[in-house]
Protein backbone atom coordinates (compact mmCIF):
# COMPACT_ATOMS: atom_id res chain seq x y z
CA UNK A 1 0.00 0.00 0.00
CA UNK A 2 1.00 3.56 -0.68
CA UNK A 3 -0.51 6.59 1.04
CA UNK A 4 -1.26 10.07 -0.25
CA UNK A 5 -2.73 13.12 1.45
CA UNK A 6 -5.00 15.70 -0.10
CA UNK A 7 -6.72 18.88 1.01
CA UNK A 8 -9.32 20.97 -0.76
CA UNK A 9 -8.79 24.63 0.14
CA UNK A 10 -7.66 26.65 -2.89
CA UNK A 11 -8.61 23.78 -5.23
CA UNK A 12 -11.19 23.79 -7.93
CA UNK A 13 -13.44 20.76 -8.31
CA UNK A 14 -11.93 19.61 -11.60
CA UNK A 15 -8.31 19.80 -10.39
CA UNK A 16 -9.20 18.13 -7.07
CA UNK A 17 -10.58 15.03 -8.77
CA UNK A 18 -7.85 15.08 -11.43
CA UNK A 19 -5.25 14.78 -8.65
CA UNK A 20 -6.97 11.60 -7.51
CA UNK A 21 -7.31 10.05 -10.96
CA UNK A 22 -3.85 11.09 -12.18
CA UNK A 23 -2.33 9.41 -9.12
CA UNK A 24 -4.46 6.27 -9.54
CA UNK A 25 -6.05 6.63 -6.12
CA UNK A 26 -8.31 3.64 -5.52
CA UNK A 27 -9.34 4.36 -1.92
CA UNK A 28 -10.30 7.68 -0.35
CA UNK A 29 -10.23 7.95 3.46
CA UNK A 30 -12.14 10.90 4.83
CA UNK A 31 -10.57 11.73 8.20
CA UNK A 32 -12.55 14.91 8.95
CA UNK A 33 -14.62 15.27 12.08
CA UNK A 34 -17.42 16.90 10.12
CA UNK A 35 -17.93 15.81 6.56
CA UNK A 36 -19.12 19.11 5.20
CA UNK A 37 -17.68 22.48 4.20
CA UNK A 38 -19.65 25.71 4.40
CA UNK A 39 -20.40 27.62 1.23
CA UNK A 40 -20.79 26.70 -2.40
CA UNK A 41 -17.10 26.96 -3.31
CA UNK A 42 -16.19 23.59 -1.79
CA UNK A 43 -19.61 21.91 -1.78
CA UNK A 44 -18.18 19.17 -3.99
CA UNK A 45 -16.47 17.71 -0.90
CA UNK A 46 -19.62 17.62 1.19
CA UNK A 47 -20.14 13.97 2.06
CA UNK A 48 -22.98 12.89 -0.23
CA UNK A 49 -21.71 14.74 -3.29
CA UNK A 50 -18.17 13.59 -2.66
CA UNK A 51 -19.17 9.96 -2.28
CA UNK A 52 -21.23 10.06 -5.48
CA UNK A 53 -18.37 11.58 -7.49
CA UNK A 54 -15.84 9.09 -6.09
CA UNK A 55 -18.23 6.25 -6.92
CA UNK A 56 -18.47 7.57 -10.50
CA UNK A 57 -14.66 7.49 -10.63
CA UNK A 58 -14.61 3.96 -9.15
CA UNK A 59 -12.73 5.15 -6.07
CA UNK A 60 -13.75 3.49 -2.81
CA UNK A 61 -14.81 5.86 -0.04
CA UNK A 62 -14.29 5.27 3.65
CA UNK A 63 -15.00 7.48 6.62
CA UNK A 64 -12.44 7.08 9.42
CA UNK A 65 -13.84 9.17 12.30
CA UNK A 66 -11.33 7.69 14.77
CA UNK A 67 -8.59 9.68 13.00
CA UNK A 68 -10.49 12.97 13.24
CA UNK A 69 -9.48 15.45 15.92
CA UNK A 70 -12.06 15.97 18.63
CA UNK A 71 -13.87 19.27 19.04
CA UNK A 72 -11.68 19.97 22.08
CA UNK A 73 -8.48 19.48 20.10
CA UNK A 74 -9.82 21.59 17.22
CA UNK A 75 -10.64 24.37 19.70
CA UNK A 76 -6.99 24.38 20.83
CA UNK A 77 -5.91 25.06 17.24
CA UNK A 78 -8.63 27.67 16.84
CA UNK A 79 -7.20 29.55 19.84
CA UNK A 80 -3.72 29.43 18.29
CA UNK A 81 -5.08 30.68 14.96
CA UNK A 82 -6.87 33.56 16.72
CA UNK A 83 -3.70 34.53 18.62
CA UNK A 84 -1.83 34.67 15.31
CA UNK A 85 -4.70 36.45 13.57
CA UNK A 86 -4.74 33.63 11.02
CA UNK A 87 -7.78 32.15 9.30
CA UNK A 88 -8.09 28.37 9.18
CA UNK A 89 -8.03 28.50 5.38
CA UNK A 90 -4.74 30.44 5.45
CA UNK A 91 -2.98 28.37 8.11
CA UNK A 92 0.50 27.17 7.18
CA UNK A 93 1.23 24.91 10.14
CA UNK A 94 -0.32 23.35 13.22
CA UNK A 95 0.40 24.57 16.72
CA UNK A 96 2.55 22.45 19.04
CA UNK A 97 -0.30 22.03 21.54
CA UNK A 98 -2.59 20.67 18.81
CA UNK A 99 0.08 18.22 17.64
CA UNK A 100 0.79 16.94 21.16
CA UNK A 101 -2.89 16.55 22.02
CA UNK A 102 -3.72 14.89 18.70
CA UNK A 103 -0.91 12.37 19.14
CA UNK A 104 -1.84 11.65 22.77
CA UNK A 105 -5.62 11.52 22.40
CA UNK A 106 -6.10 10.20 18.88
CA UNK A 107 -3.07 8.48 17.37
CA UNK A 108 -2.05 6.72 20.58
CA UNK A 109 -5.47 5.03 20.73
CA UNK A 110 -5.95 4.36 17.02
CA UNK A 111 -5.84 0.71 15.94
CA UNK A 112 -3.56 0.86 12.91
CA UNK A 113 -3.49 -2.92 12.54
CA UNK A 114 -7.27 -2.99 12.18
CA UNK A 115 -7.08 -0.05 9.76
CA UNK A 116 -4.49 -1.79 7.56
CA UNK A 117 -6.49 -5.02 7.69
CA UNK A 118 -9.68 -3.26 6.56
CA UNK A 119 -7.79 -1.59 3.70
CA UNK A 120 -6.28 -4.91 2.72
CA UNK A 121 -9.70 -6.59 2.74
CA UNK A 122 -11.06 -4.15 0.16
CA UNK A 123 -7.95 -4.39 -2.01
CA UNK A 124 -6.77 -0.85 -1.35
CA UNK A 125 -3.35 -0.07 -2.77
CA UNK A 126 -3.24 3.70 -3.34
CA UNK A 127 -4.97 5.43 -0.44
CA UNK A 128 -5.67 9.16 -0.08
CA UNK A 129 -6.13 10.63 3.39
CA UNK A 130 -8.42 13.64 3.11
CA UNK A 131 -9.10 16.73 5.17
CA UNK A 132 -9.74 20.30 4.10
CA UNK A 133 -6.60 22.37 4.72
CA UNK A 134 -4.50 23.15 1.66
CA UNK A 135 -1.10 22.56 3.23
CA UNK A 136 -0.47 19.16 4.86
CA UNK A 137 1.57 20.83 7.63
CA UNK A 138 -1.54 22.83 8.55
CA UNK A 139 -3.64 19.69 8.97
CA UNK A 140 -3.78 16.61 11.16
CA UNK A 141 -3.40 14.43 8.05
CA UNK A 142 0.32 15.29 8.14
CA UNK A 143 0.57 13.83 11.66
CA UNK A 144 -1.11 10.62 10.46
CA UNK A 145 1.18 10.57 7.41
CA UNK A 146 4.28 10.96 9.60
CA UNK A 147 3.15 8.03 11.74
CA UNK A 148 2.53 5.87 8.65
CA UNK A 149 5.95 6.73 7.28
CA UNK A 150 8.03 6.62 10.46
CA UNK A 151 6.37 3.76 12.31
CA UNK A 152 5.13 1.58 9.46
CA UNK A 153 7.52 2.49 6.60
CA UNK A 154 4.81 3.47 4.13
CA UNK A 155 5.59 5.85 1.31
CA UNK A 156 3.69 9.15 1.61
CA UNK A 157 2.97 11.64 -1.18
CA UNK A 158 1.24 14.93 -0.47
CA UNK A 159 -0.94 15.91 -3.44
Amino acid sequence: MEFFTIGVYNSKEKEFFEKLTQNNIDTFCDIRQRRGVRGAKYSFVNSNRLQQRLNDLEIKYGYVPDLAPTTEIRELQKEIDEEKGELKRERQELGKVFIIEYKNRILKNFDFDKFFESLDQIGASRIALFCVEEHPEACHRSIVADKLMNNFNYKITHL
